[in-house]
């Protein structure tokens, strides 16, 4: 998988980033800002590119047969939406818990839409695991995939998103009018 990315990368133009002192093995990953059915494409080519072993979340709805295996193997969890929010936060913390190594991406708008702020589940998640939360994007306009800073959650939420909201108003997304300003 990672060939066929260097090469999706090389025929579109993209770049990946991330500061090399970063050590990407144990973090909830951001993806954002999150408009287009593409940034999955370009999101999981770019961590392959990188060497992130990554887990995402994944409406349930995909995984039936065959998709369900190739979900798999990408790294694909399957999430019954209609269960109660709490449970997927402590079913992930549980998850870091058990892991010595794990990645999990979490598209922080939890939607392709505009919404007026993140959900906010991710920092749930990192701070309830004890965790950093790693700064992935996608910015279409200077045709990069990377990883920014890592960041820990210091309880405070609101001033938290503050500091993680200003990072992103660098980045354009691919619809820059369904994005967060």
């Amino acid at each position: 998988m990672r060939l066929l990315s260097v090469l999706i990368f090389k025929i579109t133009g993209w770049k990946t980033a991330v500061n090399d002192s970063l050590e990407i093995k144990r973090c909830v990953l951001i993806a954002a800002p999150h408009t287009s059915n593409w940034d999955f494409m370009y999101a999981r080519a770019a961590l392959y590119i990188l060497r992130i072993k990554v887990k995402f979340l994944i409406k349930d709805d995909y995984f039936f047969f065959p998709l369900n295996y190739i979900l798999k193997a990408m790294g694909a969890i399957p999430v019954d939406r209609s269960k109660a929010k709490g449970n997927k936060v402590e079913s992930l913390i549980d998850l870091f818990n058990t892991n010595e190594e794990l990645v999990t991406m979490i598209p922080a708008e939890g939607t392709r839409s505009l919404v007026k702020e993140f959900r906010k589940g991710f920092y749930h998640v990192a701070n309830g695991a004890k965790v950093p939360i790693a700064l992935g994007y996608l910015d279409y306009k200077k045709k990069i995939a990377g990883v920014g800073p890592l960041f820990y959650p210091t309880g405070d939420i609101d001033q938290d998103l503050q500091e993680i909201y200003a990072f992103y108003r660098t980045i354009t997304a691919k619809h820059p009018k369904d994005a967060m300003h």
